[in-house]
């Protein structure tokens, strides 16, 4: 008995060594970890924080898995392969919560901002694409769709590293926005994507 439970955590916790996130300007899921994976029984969660409480409700993998939010052979067809409604999830039905439109907690940015990809495992990138949610866009009240975005870069290939920082330059937004972000990692055709909330100062 006592074996079959070791073996289960080791499995479960598995998928924490494995991958990665962008942590600046922080994922959805990542935002949530942060602020709340070590204080995560707290009932202020609801009050103070009430996207990361009902993504933590709905599945609380979702926070404890920030890094896995991948999918494979994709090859290259994210919008034929992620309907409208799911691109914060990566399409991952386990990570539908971060679909949810409401009031997520946002990193303030300038026109001119860095994105941080921390990857534990050191995979590199094929590519990174960015897309800012068009002004007028409301992440509060609306889920979002490939027509919702602007696309503004696709970088180059970076080499493995647990960490990769890369400029990003935008005009004319304000308020708050949805940064989307496509990883190609390098190792595989693996593709990660994620929705971080911004504030455009």
């Amino acid at each position: 008995m006592l074996f079959a439970v070791v073996v289960g955590a080791l499995v479960w916790s598995a998928p924490a060594q494995a991958h990665g996130t962008i942590i600046g300007p922080a994922t959805r899921a990542y935002q949530c970890w942060e602020t709340w994976g070590s204080n995560h029984t707290d009932p202020a969660m609801e009050t103070q924080d009430p996207m990361c409480w009902q993504a933590w409700q709905a599945n609380s993998d979702t926070m404890w898995n920030w890094m896995s939010a991948l999918r494979d052979g994709l090859g290259g067809q994210f919008e034929a392969t992620t309907p409208d409604g799911t691109l914060c999830s990566n399409n991952l039905s386990r990570n539908d919560s971060l679909n949810k439109p409401g009031a997520w907690k946002t990193t303030t940015v300038g026109d001119d901002f860095s994105v941080h990809l921390r990857d534990q495992a050191s995979h590199g990138a094929d590519y990174f694409k960015v897309y800012v949610s068009k002004q007028g866009y409301d992440p509060t009240t609306q889920t979002l769709g490939w027509g919702d975005l602007d696309f503004i870069t696709q970088t180059g290939g970076y080499a493995p590293a647990q960490d990769i920082t890369f400029p990003v330059q935008t005009s004319g937004y304000t308020g708050h926005h949805v940064v989307f972000v496509i990883w190609q990692a390098s190792h595989l055709d693996q593709a990660y994507m994620w929705c971080s909330d911004v504030s455009f100062s």
